[in-house]
Order: structure tokens, then C-alpha cells, then sequence
């Protein structure tokens, strides 16, 4: 697999239907980080879904050929600037992991692959209280809204 970012010992690359293995856990994870129940099966089924239907593009962070974090971008559109946007709905490395440079890596690779298919711009959301991951994002260029607010209609229950 082409490395898509580099950053110290930590290298980028996409992931593909054959990492679901090495995928699954960092992604229960990573959802078990955000207070939801540890659900590798079902984690395993929307990760195949996202991957086999081509709704998502994930890259793995890899140290030494160890898997140690992912992000997950869904691609958009916006209306106004009628172009294409991707939405980094996670991003997580493994606690062991962190400060190695993992996460700036995963999100070079989110800006390289959203420069190259032309989109205007890449978008998340993080909870209030992640400063870590804040000051992460600002490191790396990313910049908080202060124009919109976001708001959100629950429609089903998990």
C-alpha cells in the first residue's frame, strides 16, 4: 500500500475491506472513548458497509507496521460554495501511541486527499472539553467556527 504521510516513525496509508481486522478495534476504541458500549461486531458491519459501498475513506496511522489510529472522512457537499467537502467525522489514536505525531500525520493525509480530489474545504466537530484535540487541530491549521452554530435532531436511538 502507497504511504500517503509521513510524520516521524508514523506513516499514513489508506485502508482498504482487508484491514477490517486491524481496523475493528481501534475503532470500538475510539467509540468506547465517546461512552458507547464496546460493539466489535457491529463496529465490523459499518465499517465493511462504509468501505465495501465506498461512503468513507479511512486512513490508518501505522508505527513499525502497527496499526495505532484511523480517520474516518465522509464525503459532502456544499451548496453554497457548490463544491465538494469531506466531513473528518473521527479521529483517534491509541492512547499508548499519542504525542508520536500520529494524529498530525492522519491529518496531513485527510488534507492531502481532500486537496486532491478538489474539495473546498474539510470539516469536524469535537467535544467542548477535548482540548487535546483542539490544540492539535489548530497546530495543523484547522480553525473553530465562529460564524454558524450547529445544531442536531436525534432521530433514532441506538
Amino acid at each position: 500500500m502507497e504511504t500517503i504521510a509521513q510524520t516521524g516513525d508514523v506513516e499514513v496509508r489508506r485502508a482498504t475491506i482487508e484491514d477490517l481486522d486491524t481496523l475493528v478495534p481501534l475503532f470500538d476504541a475510539y467509540r468506547q472513548f465517546y461512552r458507547q458500549p464496546s460493539a466489535p461486531t457491529e463496529a465490523r458491519r459499518f465499517l465493511r458497509d462504509r468501505l465495501e459501498q465506498n461512503e468513507s475513506i479511512v486512513f490508518l496511522a501505522l508505527v513499525e507496521a502497527a496499526a495505532v489510529g484511523f480517520t474516518q472522512l465522509y464525503p459532502s457537499f456544499s451548496s453554497a460554495a457548490m463544491a465538494r467537502i469531506f466531513i473528518l467525522n473521527d479521529l483517534f489514536v491509541a492512547p499508548e501511541a499519542r504525542r508520536r505525531g500520529g494524529g498530525a500525520a492522519l491529518l496531513q493525509a485527510a488534507t492531502e486527499h481532500g486537496r486532491r480530489a478538489g474539495a473546498a474545504r474539510l470539516a469536524l466537530s469535537t467535544e467542548l472539553n477535548n482540548k487535546a484535540a483542539q490544540s492539535l487541530y489548530e497546530k495543523a491549521g484547522w480553525r473553530r467556527d465562529t460564524v454558524f452554530c450547529t445544531y442536531q435532531l436525534t432521530l433514532a436511538t441506538n
